[in-house]
Order: structure tokens, then C-alpha cells, then sequence
């Protein structure tokens, strides 16, 4: 057994070397950052083994970024914008379509005079024109409802970051919810003014049901039902014949415009509905941003003072 004296010098001297060799890296260290004065900053980690590494889509910080992302999304403005577009779309794509139906239908059957239905005709071919303007005027608009369906999102739900609402924002959050009622008010008097032309062809439609049916060729003559189309205030009255009755009038319910321009009447209508109810989800939409705007703006002036 060696004796105390020499184990603790062996000890001392085990010390000694460690110490010197943690100077030495010490002073390698303190080089490096003299020689590179950036490194100072910078965090070393030990690289994980094999072992250790996780997949990416396991981390906690990309789910954490999704739900983030998730949660600035604003779903209302999304919904609100896949309705009016698809609305938009069939209403002025099947109007365009009927229209031409409806003009083709007129100049055979109850309007023979070009000069009689010259008016109607220009009147059409305007409002043709008016659905192009329309179509892309909607299509900007609903894009831009949407960006700015995720810039009011995204402020609200950033409440302890780094973005800060300004005055011209909220400014013009308040102009979109002021153009949006009254761009919801107009589709109503559009969505009210496609009914007229589904209710006109309905007529005619249930008109010649009544000559087909069994009923009526027993016990009334089937020239005496007649469809006046003058009633209606789109031709003149001095137009000729103006007036379709029996088995003229059923073989125009059975042709292909007829059939066809009832049916796209009918969607462009209810393509305008849908505009009415991605206008009224726009509304609440924008209407509600703008309030939590306006409030938290109210909350940082308060905060600052």
C-alpha cells in the first residue's frame, strides 16, 4: 500500500494537468474570439446522434406554426369569397346565355317587325356588356375583401406582437364595410329584377301544361289559351303577332331556346341570391373587424399614456 504522502501527490499532480489542459482550451477559445470577434454571440449545442434526431413534422414548433397560421386565416371572408364568386359566375354566365335565348325566342315567334323589338334588342346587348363589367369587377372585389379579411384577421389575433394598426388602415376597413352594404343593397334590387324573367317564362311554361293536359282538350278549344307577351312591357303593343296561342304556343315550349333559357334563367337567379348571401357574410365580416380595430387602437392609446 503506497502511503499518504504520495497518493496525494499523485492526486495534486492529476489536477495540475487538468487545469492546464482546460487553460489551454481556454486560451484557444479566447483566440478564436479575439480573431473572429462575431463568434462571441454564437451558441454551441452538441450535434445529436442518429439516435436523437425527431422528424421535422414531429417538432413542436411546426405544429405550433401551423395552428398559428390556422388561426389567422379568415374563414368567414374565405366562405363569403367562394360564394360570390361561384354566384357571380353563374349569374352572369347563364344571364349572358338566356338573354340571347330570349332575343332569338322574341325575333321568331312573337316579334316578326325587326323595328319592334330594336329598342329591346340594344337594351340587351347593353346589359350584356354591363354582366362582363360585372363579372370582373367581382372578381377584383372579392380578391380584395379577402386580403383584407386576413389583414383585419391578422391584427386581432396578434395582440402581443409587433404589428400595430394605423389610422389609414381602419380607414379603409370602414370605406370596404360602408361599399359593401351598398353593393349588398344593389344585388338585392339585381336579385329581385332575375326574377322577373323566371316568373314571365314560368307563365308561358305552365301555359302550355295546361294545353297538353287531357282536361283542357275536352272541355275548352286549345286556340282559345293565348300568351300576350306585350303584358309583359318588354315589345310595344303595336308589335305582331305579339300574341302566341294553342299549338304555336306549345311547339315554342318545346323547342331547344325555350327549354334552354328557362332553366339558365332560373340559375342565374339563384346564382344571384348567393351573391346577396356572400354580401351579407362580407358584411358581418368586415362590420366586426372593423369594431375590434377600432377598439384595440382605443386600448394602445390608452396603454401609451
Amino acid at each position: 500500500m503506497k502511503p499518504a504522502m504520495e497518493t496525494a501527490a499523485e492526486e495534486n499532480t492529476e489536477q495540475s494537468q487538468e487545469r492546464k489542459v482546460n487553460s489551454r482550451a481556454e486560451m484557444e477559445i479566447g483566440r478564436y474570439h479575439w480573431m473572429y470577434p462575431g463568434s462571441k454571440n454564437r451558441q454551441y449545442h452538441p450535434v445529436p446522434t442518429l439516435g436523437d434526431r425527431a422528424s421535422p413534422l414531429s417538432s413542436p414548433g411546426c405544429f405550433e406554426c401551423c395552428i398559428k397560421c390556422l388561426g389567422g386565416v379568415p374563414y368567414a371572408s374565405l366562405v363569403a369569397t367562394i360564394l360570390c364568386f361561384s354566384g357571380v359566375a353563374l349569374f352572369c354566365g347563364c344571364g349572358h346565355v338566356a338573354l340571347a335565348g330570349t332575343v332569338a325566342i322574341l325575333e321568331q315567334h312573337f316579334s316578326t317587325n325587326t323595328s319592334d323589338h330594336a329598342l329591346l334588342s340594344e337594351v340587351i346587348q347593353l346589359m350584356q356588356y354591363v354582366i362582363y363589367g360585372i363579372a370582373s369587377f367581382f372578381f377584383l372585389y372579392g380578391i380584395i375583401l379577402l386580403a383584407e379579411g386576413f389583414y383585419t384577421t391578422s391584427a386581432v389575433k396578434e395582440l402581443h406582437g409587433e404589428f400595430k394598426t394605423t389610422a389609414c388602415g381602419r380607414c379603409i376597413s370602414g370605406m370596404f364595410v360602408f361599399l359593401t352594404y351598398v353593393l349588398g343593397v344593389a344585388w338585392l334590387g339585381v336579385f329581385g329584377f332575375s326574377a322577373v324573367p323566371v316568373f314571365m317564362f314560368y307563365n308561358i311554361w305552365s301555359t302550355c301544361e295546361v294545353i297538353k293536359s287531357p282536361q283542357t282538350n275536352g272541355t275548352a278549344g286549345v286556340e282559345q289559351i293565348c300568351v300576350d307577351i306585350r303584358q309583359y312591357g318588354i315589345i310595344p303593343w303595336n308589335a305582331f303577332p305579339g300574341k302566341i296561342c294553342g299549338s304555336a304556343l306549345e311547339n315554342i315550349c318545346n323547342t331547344n331556346e325555350f327549354y334552354m333559357s328557362y332553366h339558365l334563367f332560373i340559375v342565374a337567379c339563384a346564382g344571384a341570391g348567393a351573391t346577396v348571401i356572400a354580401l351579407l357574410i362580407y358584411m358581418m365580416a368586415t362590420t366586426y373587424n372593423y369594431a375590434v380595430l377600432k377598439f384595440k387602437s382605443r386600448e394602445d392609446c390608452c396603454t401609451k399614456f
